[in-house]
């Protein structure tokens, strides 16, 4: 079924999130921390991970499901961008309203982006989220196909800045769907071959908080308040384990 192209610049129903340090810790084992990254994992003088911004404004992203006829199994995480306006608090009540800014013809899919601001109770604006969902099927409906990469990035022939390697348990999938992602895709074996998966993949989002994490550590001192911007296109999938 073709996508309603008119769904562009619709809002999505806004949504509240409370949590707490339980939510911030179990997010961080989720994306891969450990008990050496204790300021992560830990409720004394606990920090959170800049990518936990995703967490609160995951809602608007299933929003899309309200206003536009999709098939969860041929869904998957194209593209993602955070924008980090103030410090991500350990505890609160957030609210991330979201609309859909574009839908774009990839040919082989169509690429839906929605753009979701989360504020705190007070109305200050923490971050942005901007979700790129890629629908598998729905291309080839004449419209335009949007912004296209820059580009391979040939890596130049020398000893890199930084080299992080972070191997994920054949449990990850499992551990990051508690905090908010059930797509049965990341689960359920029968619903993955739905998808065209010999088994369930890890949440796009996993790999992108273990991505975070490796620049956190590596270019910013493990320090949170230095991560201002953060944007991953994702070419493949990854498999747990």
């Amino acid at each position: 079924m073709a996508l309603d192209l008119s769904a562009v610049g619709k809002k999505l129903p806004p949504s509240t999130f409370e949590y707490g340090d339980r939510d911030v810790m179990l997010y961080a084992l989720g994306v891969g921390a450990t008990t050496q990254e204790l300021a992560f994992v830990y409720e004394k003088n606990l920090h959170v991970l800049p990518t936990f911004a995703v967490v609160p404004a995951f809602p608007a992203l299933m929003g899309i499901g309200q206003v536009l006829t999709v098939n969860w199994a041929m869904l998957l995480h194209g593209e993602q961008r955070i924008e980090l306006r103030a410090p991500i608090p350990t505890s609160g009540k957030l609210t991330t309203q979201g609309k859909i800014s574009a839908i774009y013809d990839k040919g082989s899919g169509a690429l839906v982006v929605v753009e979701a601001d989360t504020k705190d109770e007070g109305g200050t604006v923490l971050f942005t989220n901007t979700f790129g969902a890629f629908i598998r099927g729905e291309g080839g409906f004449g419209g335009e196909r949007g912004p296209s990469a820059s580009g391979k990035n040939v890596p130049p022939e020398r000893t890199p800045d930084h080299a992080v390697e972070y191997r994920t348990s054949t449990d990850q999938a499992a551990l990051y769907r508690l905090s908010g992602d059930r797509n049965p895709l990341h689960i359920d074996p029968d619903f993955a071959k739905l998808g065209g998966f010999d088994r369930p993949i890890l949440h796009g989002l996993c790999t992108f908080g273990h991505v975070g994490r490796a620049i956190l550590h590596a270019c910013c001192g493990g320090d949170p308040a230095r991560l201002k911007d953060f944007e991953v296109r994702f070419s493949g999938v990854v498999f747990p384990g």
